[in-house]
């Protein structure tokens, strides 16, 4: 068995959003599954060797105006051209911090993987409105899906 990497590339301006981007990676690491690595990184440290390296990834985002955060478009701007021709199909899910419903959030990073031809694999994670201790088993969830769709072949 080859090995895979999951990439969970998570904006963590908060304690909240921190714990969220934890969550992801303790759910991705609790099957203890075989020939998977995870690799949890904030949008600002992770380039496009990064993705390129990757055999799935997780993106989460707050929600900003109505929009993805800027660290998170900062990471498309850079990561975009470099792994355009290369990462197609790339399986990812997506899970959104919004203050709000989403709604722009999750437009705009569904236009930038729609252009980048990534495969999203499930819908994605909206954890809406004030904060609810529920996110964080919701997102653990989402780790756990995507260790085991990797170590399935699933994806």
């Amino acid at each position: 068995m080859s090995a895979k990497t999951l990439l969970i590339v998570g904006h963590v301006p908060s304690p909240n959003t921190q714990a969220l981007r934890d969550a992801v990676e303790r759910g991705a690491c609790s099957l203890e599954a075989e020939g998977i690595t995870v690799r949890a990184l904030n949008p600002f440290e992770t380039g496009p060797d990064d993705v390129l390296a990757a055999s799935a990834i997780v993106l989460g985002t707050t929600e900003n105006l109505g929009y993805m955060s800027g660290a998170m478009k900062d990471f498309f701007d850079r990561c975009y051209y470099p792994v355009l021709e290369v990462k197609q199909g790339l399986p990812y899910a997506l899970y959104i911090r919004a203050g709000l419903d989403g709604t722009g959030t999750r437009r705009g990073i569904e236009t930038i993987t729609t252009g980048l031809r990534w495969r999203a694999v499930n819908e994605p994670v909206l954890l809406k409105g004030e904060w609810q201790e529920g996110f964080v088993g919701e997102v653990e969830e989402l780790g756990m899906l995507m260790a085991a769709g990797l170590e399935a072949g699933v994806f």
